[in-house]
Order: C-alpha cells, then sequence, then structure tokens
C-alpha cells in the first residue's frame, strides 16, 4: 500500500503531500502476526521491499482461517460482469 506523496504545485489542495508504505499479508498463522510484511519510518524517502512466498499465499486463500471470496454475502450485494 503507497500513499500519495510529492509536490503537485499547481493542483488545488495537493500541494505537499507525507505518507507511510507498506506491504501487507493476511492475518494468518505461516505470515506475520499483526498482517504488516514490511513498512517504512513515516515521511522519510525510501523503499518498502518484502521476501512474499507465493506458495503461503495460494494455500491461505485455499485453507487459510479467513476466506474472504468464500465468505462474502450474496444476500448484501451482487456483482454483474459486463464482458466487452
Amino acid at each position: 500500500m503507497a500513499g500519495n506523496t510529492g509536490n503537485l504545485p499547481k493542483v488545488e489542495n495537493m500541494d505537499i503531500q507525507y505518507s507511510q508504505s507498506c506491504v501487507l499479508t493476511p492475518c494468518d498463522f505461516p505470515f506475520a502476526r499483526d498482517g504488516i510484511a514490511s513498512d517504512t519510518t513515516p515521511n522519510v524517502e525510501m523503499v518498502a521491499i518484502a521476501d512474499l512466498q507465493l506458495d503461503s499465499l495460494r494455500a491461505a486463500r485455499q485453507g487459510g482461517t479467513v476466506q474472504n471470496l468464500k465468505d462474502r454475502r450474496f444476500d448484501l450485494y451482487s456483482v454483474t460482469w459486463r464482458g466487452r
């Protein structure tokens, strides 16, 4: 996750932007307890780097503790795909 940073002098209400970036993971057993793989210091120019295990991400999607795609509430909303 990255925020807006930098200077946009000709855009109203966007003069100077400061942020903090991070790499987030699922809050599940093979990952960090707080779900943060890497983060940066606020308002300091730096790069967030993290090693991601794609096999662990796939396993979390298929059989993790929280399965967002399988726990959707279709009674509250629906998504309709309109192809081109």
